[in-house]
């Protein structure tokens, strides 16, 4: 973000759901194009300074919010969460991959890919590397 966070976009992710950690951890070390090196930092929500994201973000980071969905932050301030913070994630990765972002974040394919986000994360306990320390809080 700016020089008190850094100089890239910011992966924000539940750094106890072990579901989360490791597609990150796959995003971080992704061989021969790595997504990493496409400039960007993930910090497990757990670790971040989420006042200081709140105040640089005008508000539109939570604990509440990062606990449900990931955030992709950029430097000039737009917060994306869930299916669109995937879809950046993948767009400033390159090659294929942003191809893929780039149609996760079309018009018409946005809602279907906001649906499916959301299953994903209220089943994330069930997906492959999934514990139940990942399963979201329920909502009264």
């Amino acid at each position: 973000m700016t020089s008190a966070f850094a100089p890239g976009p910011v992966l924000v992710f539940d750094g106890d759901c072990a579901f989360c950690s490791s597609c990150v951890r796959w995003a971080e070390r992704y061989p021969r194009q790595s997504l990493s090196s496409a400039g960007w930092e993930a910090v497990a929500f757990q670790f971040a300074d989420l006042e200081a994201l709140a105040e640089f973000t005008g508000g539109q980071v939570s604990e509440e919010r990062a606990s449900r969905e990931v955030l992709w932050i950029t430097p000039d301030r737009k917060v994306y969460g869930g299916a669109q913070a995937v879809a950046r994630l993948l767009m400033r990765s390159g090659g294929p991959w942003a191809w893929a972002g780039g149609l996760l974040a079309l018009a018409p394919v946005r809602p279907l890919a906001d649906v499916v986000y959301r299953w994903v994360a209220r089943h994330r306990d069930q997906m492959p590397g999934g514990t139940k320390a990942c399963a979201l809080p329920r909502r009264s």
